[in-house]
């Protein structure tokens, strides 16, 4: 993968090209100190990827975003890099939804050493999602290219076959399908690609759904909150960082805090109470998504709908099992949909989802299950 470093920093532009030489199949072409230099050397160099500071001088990293998509520069993915600050995730939601791949964080330490390994531990899953994504984008191309040449000897399937293991008799599943239990609330987890998927999701919800919706998105402190107050100016519901102790409210979105774990507990009178902790992270995440579902699967069983969208790795699996015990609906997102076609496709594996669909078609299937 070649890579295009644009950073006004000096000292920052050597450790991040450091750290990327680092990794397997990777490959520096050159650094930039701004982003009219950036703009430049894409032209010139048409790197895989580039890492964007946000932040910087001239021609920050928006109006870079801006003007490849002007130009219509569409081989060339973007990694945000931001600082942890409340304008540093404001910026990363705007350059999130103009198209950058994704994001990852200057680490604070003073120690050299220390931030390459946490940039090491942020890039190298970045790198192998967007590797994989290159990969299916050349074969979808041949695939298209050939197509017009070799006759389809078979029509293809309206849904990707999802694996038996696991799952109810036909039977049954088939009239889980048709009428599933309507749920008290909606859980959705979601990492990497996410904050573009929840601006098209969450936008399509209406005003009167009626449950709450309670999300999960890897991500870190400042972040969450500035993804949820960039959501609020979109959407009908409404939507905040969750607080802790808060009760649930219908037609309400609560976004886990970065660095917070969030479940549900249970009041006297039975109405459901955030609780967000500091529980160790699980899958390498804090927030992760398996925390909250195993929440709500053993405390509130049969009440919930889940749905996993785009992400890298496999969390959200392993409480996904633990709600499909208690009758829950689910759905993924599809592979041609997903920035990262990781967590839907473990859940898909593992026998754990009722439906495969494209992502703008979920919020009409969430309204429709929760209406009855």
């Amino acid at each position: 993968m070649r890579v295009l470093v644009a950073d006004d920093s000096v000292l920052f532009r050597r450790v991040l090209t450091d750290v990327l030489t680092s990794l397997p199949d990777v490959e520096v072409v050159g650094t930039a100190v701004n982003g009219r230099s950036a703009l430049h050397k894409v032209r010139e160099l048409k790197p895989d990827l580039l890492t964007l500071d946000i932040e910087m001088p001239e021609m920050d990293g928006l109006a870079v975003l801006e003007a490849l998509d002007r130009e219509k520069v569409r081989d060339v993915e973007v990694i945000v890099v931001s600082a942890v600050t409340a304008i540093g995730g404001e910026l990363t939601m705007r350059a999130l939804q103009r198209g950058a791949f994704d994001f990852i964080v200057k680490p604070d330490s003073s120690d050299r050493q220390q931030g390459q390994k946490t940039l090491a531990m942020q890039l190298a899953p970045c790198i192998r999602a967007l590797a994989h994504r290159l990969d299916i984008r050349s074969i979808l191309r041949k695939g298209a290219a050939s197509e017009n040449q070799v006759p389809r000897s078979t029509p293809p399937c309206e849904e990707p076959p999802q694996p038996g293991s696991g799952l109810d008799p036909v039977s049954t599943r088939m009239r889980r399908l048709l009428n599933p239990a309507r749920p008290d609330l909606v859980l959705v987890g979601v990492s990497t690609g996410g904050p573009a998927a929840l601006y098209e999701l969450l936008p399509r919800v209406p005003a009167d759904l009626g449950v709450p919706i309670l999300v999960v998105q890897h991500m870190p402190p400042v972040f969450t909150k500035s993804l949820a107050d960039s959501l609020r100016e979109k959407c009908v519901v409404n939507i905040h960082e969750a607080v802790h102790g808060e009760p649930l409210r219908p037609n309400e979105v609560y976004i886990a805090p970065g660095g917070r774990q969030m479940r549900l507990e249970a009041r006297r009178d039975g109405k459901m109470l955030i609780e967000l902790t500091d529980a160790p992270p699980e899958n390498n995440c804090r927030p992760a998504v398996d925390y909250l579902f195993r929440s709500v699967a053993n405390g509130f069983p049969g009440r919930a709908m889940a749905v996993i969208l785009t992400g890298m790795g496999s969390d959200g699996t392993l409480g996904l099992r633990l709600l499909k015990r208690r009758e829950c609906f689910v759905i993924a997102q599809d592979e041609q949909s997903c920035v990262v076609y990781g967590m839907p496709k473990s859940a898909v594996e593992a026998g754990v989802v009722d439906v495969v669909l494209p992502l703008s078609e979920i919020a009409d299937r969430i309204a429709s299950v929760v209406r009855g």
